[in-house]
């Protein structure tokens, strides 16, 4: 481990010296990860990208890339572009990414499963903001909107997202 690593723990993320209060999966913390589990994986995850919406926010980070209406995720194991940005319209089953809820205003991308997807082994694990403290995700890790951004503004290349085994 580095100290750019975001770890979590039983306690909350940890990153940079500070625990930070976070949600994981309903489907809890799983090394089998499968689509619809609602787990969230063990494993180290490298942050691939970071998405926003510029009607919401000014841009994070100089390498946000903005979230446009008709931005979706397929999460079609049965389609080519599983766990892969695409465009509205597609015709397979997938997640709108321009919500009209703030979930994903800003919306850091894990490497989980990606780029290369293995079929039925989940889709993307994002790191987004919170519904409410305690209310767990789809198998994302969740954070309160101030702190979301303050990751997001610290995180550099070489970070990581650590989910130990011993969480499962």
């Amino acid at each position: 481990m580095t100290a750019q690593d975001m770890v979590l723990t039983r306690r909350g993320l940890r990153f940079q010296g500070q625990y930070w209060p976070c949600t994981h999966g309903r489907g809890g913390i799983r090394p089998d990860k499968r689509e619809g589990d609602g787990a969230t994986p063990v494993g180290v995850h490298r942050i691939v990208g970071l998405l926003y919406r510029p009607d919401r926010m000014a841009r994070p980070t100089d390498w946000a890339v903005p979230i446009r209406p008709g931005d979706l995720w397929s999460d079609d194991p049965a389609h080519e572009d599983y766990n892969l940005m695409v465009r509205a319209p597609y015709g397979h089953s997938h997640e709108r990414l321009c919500r009209a809820d703030p979930l994903y205003d800003l919306v850091l991308l894990t490497d989980w499963n990606w780029p290369y997807a293995e079929k039925g082994r989940g889709s993307a694990i994002f790191i987004h903001r919170w519904r409410r403290p305690g209310f767990p995700t789809e198998g994302c890790i969740a954070f309160r909107p101030d702190h979301l951004l303050r990751i997001a503004s610290a995180i550099r290349y070489e970070t990581r997202l650590i989910v130990p085994a011993d969480l499962a």
